[in-house]
């Protein structure tokens, strides 16, 4: 039986060995779960994460160093959950005053090598894991009795606005005491810090006494120092108590204004969140899929959260119910009002729901258009969007899901927006996910946990209170190179426009506007000023920002786009990713090991759009990190 350090247990005496209810199999549950046992076989001395959040940027170093004191040979494991949205932009190991650096490719020349690779009984490995909101960066190196080793992962993201608040989310989970652990967030947002939070699922008394806050107008330092008997679960034990998430919330000041541009090297971003404006109302379709599949918890949660949906309702909105499954159910033939009789109808409704039969989801999705299409004294301002739910891939009625895709944004034609949740993981969610972005909406996946009716209840509050639409944000026509995406069709409450572009040299002023009735001019020269001298600032974050942010919309651009259109973007998306080191979906980072090494894990993770599988395989020598597809950045 193997375990963290890749000994076996029989190696080391009984009193000595590792607890068994830990483990599954042949295997332990987790590589490095029982690494607190062996006092001094391989060791964590050193773990430090390096967060600086510049303008929403965040630019996170995760540093590990270990030591083998064992008097042979072990393996060494360093694993990092990151955030699904970030793109790591360096790896690299040091073994012994050896650096190891890790080197972005091109996704097919990085196959190639792999193959290569394979045929010569070499290493290669593609490490993708996924959670919820996180993807593990996995890599193991075999190291000499008393030698060291330096991990290094470097990874950035755009910290994206929901629901008033922007959320830098740090994995907790060393797996042993550390004798030296750090986490320091330094956040710089020239706007000002209206608020800052942390939380975190496992602090105790004696860790808050390790951790500290220091903020002003602008910055805040967020530091989290345990000391070793801090980390202990108790004084008997040598277990750690960090296992967990360790979370930073905050939000920024604003104006009534146009929004808040800022300049670094000649590329502008430009923040726009209006706030205190009227609410559009909302006429709705909940399209419910009641198909077999759905039986049990599925559909009980989704009556769960439907109920609570229904008392979120505003009175100035319309609503209506359609079910499907082989056939289709409408509730009513029209859309209704919220009010109270009307909303305690619905909810009778909602509780008899009952799942069988196929799953019909084009008429489904025709019907909910024509039932808008028809609608009749709906308010003149309003915002008409379908929330469709389902847990398949269409089975009755029309199955070919490009057909579908077709009749449906033919049907829609750009009048309404169309939102997919696709419940666990056996629907097509890059059908729906396509079907989505072509229809001005967006897709989520819906998890089968036992918080999923607040999965669906917390995506209808991100879709609530429309505030804008149709945005438009205007700059000078000859003055902004590379602009990224300008046209909003939906603004919701609580988040956030962002665009990037490159400023030409002889431009002075940069005039902007939103929609018609807020403009505003930014002095280049002094919004320039205003991040020189800040020493913990990486000097071109808004230039990689604004890449990071054009990568993501050509990829989502791409989804929906046709065939030779879809390899333009991607070809685009390519050259960027290369150009600023990004491990996207089109690139990978091949890290070579010192020869002679053998890998004993082989971790497979599909895209969004597939199942989650954990493949153990053994090989050796090249490894091949790729994230998964890009988990989408803006709403369209």
């Amino acid at each position: 039986m193997y375990w963290g350090d890749g000994a076996a247990a029989s190696e080391y005496p009984e009193e000595r060995r590792p607890q068994k209810k830990n483990c599954l199999g042949a295997k332990c549950v987790s590589v490095s779960a029982c690494l607190f046992f062996f006092q001094h076989a391989i060791e964590i001395y050193s773990l430090h994460v390096d967060c600086k959040v510049t303008s929403r940027f965040a630019h996170t170093v995760v540093t590990s160093k270990i030591v083998n004191r064992a008097n042979e040979s072990r393996e060494a494991t360093f694993e990092v959950e990151l955030p699904k949205t970030a793109f790591i932009t360096n790896f690299s190991m040091s073994i012994d005053g050896k650096v190891y650096p890790g080197i972005i490719k091109e996704k097919a020349s990085a196959q190639k090598e792999y193959d290569t690779a394979v045929l010569r009984g070499q290493s290669a490995g593609l490490v993708k894991i996924t959670g919820r909101k996180l993807e593990q960066f996995h890599m193991s190196v075999s190291i000499a009795a008393a030698s060291k080793v330096t991990f290094e992962l470097t990874y950035e993201e755009l910290l994206k606005r929901q629901l008033g608040k922007f959320e830098l989310l740090i994995k907790v989970r060393p797996r042993q005491l550390v004798k030296h652990f750090q986490i320091d967030v330094h956040i710089f947002e020239p706007q000002g810090i209206r608020f800052l939070e942390t939380d975190s699922t496992f602090m105790t008394n004696e860790l808050t006494e390790a951790l500290t806050k220091v903020q002003n107008e602008t910055k805040a330092h967020i530091l989290f120092k345990p000391t070793v008997d801090q980390q202990k679960i108790n004084p008997e034990l040598d277990e750690t108590l960090l296992n967990g998430d360790f979370v930073v919330r905050y939000d920024v000041k604003r104006g009534a204004t146009a929004g808040d541009i800022q300049i670094v090297n000649g590329y502008f971003v430009h923040y726009f969140a209006p706030h205190e404006m009227p609410v559009f109302p909302k006429n709705v379709i909940f399209l419910i899929d009641r198909s077999g599949s759905m039986a049990g918890r599925k559909i009980e949660q989704t009556k769960a959260a439907l109920l609570k949906i229904l008392q979120d309702l505003r009175p100035e909105d319309h609503f209506s119910f359609i079910t499907f499954n082989s056939r289709v159910a409408e509730w009513r033939s029209s859309l209704l009002q919220a009010t109270a009789e009307n909303m305690a109808n619905a909810a009778g409704f909602v509780q008899t729901l009952s799942a069988s039969g196929g799953t019909d989801i084009n008429r489904a999705l025709l019907t909910a258009v024509s039932v808008l299409d028809k609608a009749k004294r709906l308010p003149k301002s309003s915002v008409s969007m379908i929330i469709l739910l389902t847990d398949g891939q269409p089975t009755s009625g029309e199955s070919n899901v490009e057909v579908i895709q077709e009749n449906i944004q033919k049907a829609v034609n750009g009048k309404y927006a169309l939102f997919c949740l696709g419940f666990g993981f056996d629907v097509s969610y890059k059908f729906l996910e396509k079907m989505a972005l072509s229809n001005g909406g967006i897709a989520r996946r819906i998890y089968e946990n036992a918080d999923a009716a607040l999965q669906l209840q917390g995506f209808y509050q991100e879709v609530a209170t429309p505030i804008l639409r149709k945005i438009e944000m205007q700059y000078p026509e000859n003055a902004i190179e590379g602009l990224t995406k300008n046209n909003f069709k939906l603004f919701f409450e609580g988040s956030e426009i962002i665009v990037s572009g490159k400023i030409s040299n002889e431009l002075d002023l940069l005039p902007h506007a939103s929609d018609l009735t807020l403009k505003e001019e930014a002095n280049v020269k002094e919004k320039e000023q205003v991040f020189q001298n800040q020493s913990y600032i990486f000097g071109n974050f808004i230039e990689r920002l604004w890449a990071y942010l054009t990568i993501q919309q050509l990829l989502e651009k791409s989804i929906s786009a046709q065939a030779e259109d879809q390899k333009t973007l991607e070809a685009q998306a390519l050259e960027l990713s290369l150009r600023y080191s990004f491990v996207t979906p089109l690139t990978s980072m091949v890290v070579t090991k010192p020869a002679d090494q053998q890998q004993t894990e082989l971790a497979n993770k599909p895209t969004e759009a597939g199942k989650t599988v954990l493949q153990m395989n053994g090989v050796n020598d090249v490894f091949c990190f790729f994230l998964p597809c890009a988990k989408h950045l803006s709403k369209k």
